[in-house]
Parts: C-alpha cells; structure tokens; sequence
C-alpha cells in the first residue's frame, strides 16, 4: 500500500483503541509517551500517564476537557503560531482547572507569504532531505517553545502535561523525540512512535486536506498535499542522525539552543524514567 493512500478504517479504530493512543473526545493523534524502555538506562521506561501529545485541541468536546482532566494534565503547551490559529480560526479552548499556554515555535514573521512558499515546497516534495531542512528550521526556532516544555518537566513531576502543534507531528515530534533520547530511549522506538502519527491523524483526513486544498499550491496537487503530513520511519531516523550530528544530540540541543544546565538536564532525565517494564 501507498503510505499516501487512506487507511483501513476497522485497522486505524484497533489501532487508536490501544496504547500508547489516548482517547479525548474531539481530539485527534493523542499518545502517552510513557513505557518506552530506556536502552541507556536498563530497568527504567519513561513515566506513564506524565507527558502527552496530540493534534491542536480547539475541536475538544466537554466530554474531552472532562477526560483531559481525569488525566490529570495541568498544563498545555500550545506551540502553534498566531497566523495559523487565525488563518484556521482554531484559537485556544477554555478548560477549567487546566492552564494553557501558548508558546509558538515560529512567530508571525517567519509565515511571511515567501517563507510559507518556501516551506510549502519542501513539505510538498515528501523528500527526507526537505523534512531535515524543515526540521533544522523548527530546532533553531524552538529554543523558547521547547524550553517551556522541559521546564515543566524539569520542576513538575508530578503534574502531567500535554504539548501540540496543529496535526501534532512536526513541532510535536521533534521535542517528543528529544525527550524520548533525553530518556535513553532507542532510535527505533522513538522513529515507530513518530510513524504513529500516521494513524493517529486518519480521523481527520477529509479536513485535512479541505484545508489545505485552499492554499494555490496543494489546491491541485493532491500528492504533494499529502506529501506534506507523511510521516515515515525513515524520516525520524534521518532526524535523529541530524539531532546528534548537527546538535550534539538532545543534551547538545537542550544546553545550547534552551539554555539549560547539565544539571537541569540530569533532572528532567530523573523526572522522565521510572523503574519498570515495557508494556508496548
């Protein structure tokens, strides 16, 4: 099968019916991103029920901003930028007892019409070589947004959190991927999870590419739409090659593009793994 083409709808239900998917009425490609063993660390999996991703939330259901609740989550981490929250008039949700943050990645200077023809065209090739361009953009942008998240991290162990971008897998997959090797987990493992997100977003396909069928040059392109929301194995190995040879990897990145200490980053790592078994 084309990883283009849709999926099986009885396969995509099993698969969202099981861990590591979340269910959260009127959200879509929600994880946890806890029991994935540590390869570095042997007898430790990262922290269940304590960080979580998904797609942007402003669909979410009152059934949902229940669920989100019971989680536990006391704080989002919103990291998409204010031109996309206008331009699909999806603002931030109001949740009682949840505190919402909103830390865009990229400022309304970089989707100035050239730069967003820019990027279009590398999302629209679906070359592995136009993602590792469009990720070093997110990782020299994304100091701010994701030093909010590994802050979080680094002083509330105890109050589980959840970040998003808008499909929850560029923004979204990069920082659970530093987390993820922060925490010693394997390469293969945190490229499977990155590939999940090709299932988690199935649900919303149809708006998907409504949305993008209004941009001039998806609106007859179909492929190179789809192109855009790939997310294959391959290209998460390519990041994590990219992280390690041009970053230092998540502790480099984490030291020079955050600002935090090697300290701060032994406690993240201590507040991230817990002792246990793999159940995934």
């Amino acid at each position: 099968m084309h990883d283009l083409d849709p999926l099986d709808p009885a396969y995509v239900a099993d698969v969202l019916s099981r861990p590591p998917f979340v269910s959260i009425p009127g959200v879509i490609n929600v994880r946890d991103l806890g029991s994935y063993p540590s390869a570095t660390y042997p007898g430790r999996i990262t922290k269940p029920e304590y960080l979580y991703r998904s797609a942007e939330l402003s669909g979410i259901t009152p059934e949902g901003k229940t669920k989100l609740r019971e989680l536990g989550v006391s704080k989002v981490f919103d990291l998409r930028s204010d031109t996309e929250i206008r331009k699909y008039n999806t603002p931030l949700p109001v949740i009682d007892g949840v505190d919402i943050l909103h830390t865009p990645v990229f400022q309304t200077a970089d989707y100035s019409p050239e730069m967003m023809a820019k990027r279009y065209q590398l999302y629209a090739s679906g070359k592995t070589e136009a993602f590792m361009e469009l990720y070093s953009q997110i990782l020299d942008h994304g100091g701010h947004s994701f030093g909010a998240i590994l802050r979080h991290v680094r002083d509330k162990p105890t109050e589980p959190c959840l970040f998003h971008c808008t499909a929850g897998k560029d923004r979204t997959g990069l920082i659970a991927a530093i987390l993820l090797k922060l925490a010693g987990v394997d390469d293969e493992a945190v490229s499977r999870d990155y590939a999940l997100t090709r299932v988690g977003r199935e649900p919303a396909r149809e708006m998907i590419m409504a949305r993008l069928a209004k941009e001039p040059l998806f609106a007859s392109n179909n492929e190179a739409a789809l192109n855009m929301f790939t997310c294959r194995h391959e290209t998460m190995i390519a990041f994590l090659e990219l992280l390690e040879s041009k970053y230092g990897g998540a502790e480099g990145y984490i030291k020079h593009y955050v600002g935090l200490s090697e300290h701060d980053i032994n406690t993240i790592r201590n507040n991230i793994l817990v002792p246990g078994d793999s159940r995934l």
